[in-house]
């Protein structure tokens, strides 16, 4: 998540101040990225060091305003026009559990997936059911504000999301079963023999017996 950048695009709307980007930041999201104020000053703080905005006063409250530069939105046009890039994707809590649960000592990996594709189904039931509780304001004319477009656009995108999440899931637990079921069984130990019928121990096997397992 672009937090500097999407503080930019924000900023060229007009000079704002901390505490009223990160509000506005979370309503064109829903919220979904949460921000606490200091990571938004942090963020200010380094746009202004290269300046890309700048300090323009302060308010009627005594807020102090930050503006946009020139830079700033050419920064923000060349953002706009690249495609986000994929070849280090960012890292993935989930992705990581399975990796590290395979194999884990007292873990059941086929546990792992379930219980997290019920949490995935329940995530992607709820996004569906705020989708439509969105369209419907957007269709009757309650809303047209932009960022109800832009929350109803980020919904889509966790739909999505969770959907390709429970597919994953699905492959992962099915790869499991199918390799279980491929994987080589571990030779079962001789059966004792019976009471009478050991012979002694200096006594050679006959040519051809069977090797014990392990030899």
């Amino acid at each position: 998540m672009s937090i500097r950048h999407g503080l930019l695009a924000l900023l060229e709307h007009g000079p704002r101040y901390g505490s009223q980007l990160r509000s506005e930041f979370e309503s064109r999201t829903g919220s979904t990225w949460p921000l606490n104020v200091g990571q938004v000053y942090t963020t200010l703080s380094r746009l202004e060091r290269d300046g890309l905005i700048e300090q323009g006063g302060e308010d009627e409250a005594g807020h102090a305003l930050y503006a946009i530069t020139d830079a700033g939105r050419q920064e923000l046009r060349v953002w706009f026009a690249q495609p986000v890039d994929r070849t280090s994707p960012a890292r993935d809590e989930l992705a990581i559990k399975l990796a590290m649960a395979v194999g884990a000592p007292g873990v059941d990996i086929r546990n792992v997936i379930q219980s997290q594709r019920r949490h995935t189904i329940k995530a992607m039931q709820d996004y569906t059911r705020l989708k439509a509780q969105a369209i419907t304001a957007l269709e009757s004319g309650a809303t047209r504000e932009r960022d109800d477009v832009a929350w109803l656009l980020v919904l889509e995108q966790l739909i999505f999301q969770t959907e390709a999440e429970a597919r994953w899931l699905d492959h992962c637990e099915a790869r499991l079963i199918r390799l279980s079921a491929t994987a080589p069984q571990a030779a079962a130990p001789a059966a004792p023999a019976a009471a009478g019928q050991a012979g002694p121990a200096h006594v050679s096997e006959p040519s051809g017996a069977a090797s014990r397992p392990g030899t």
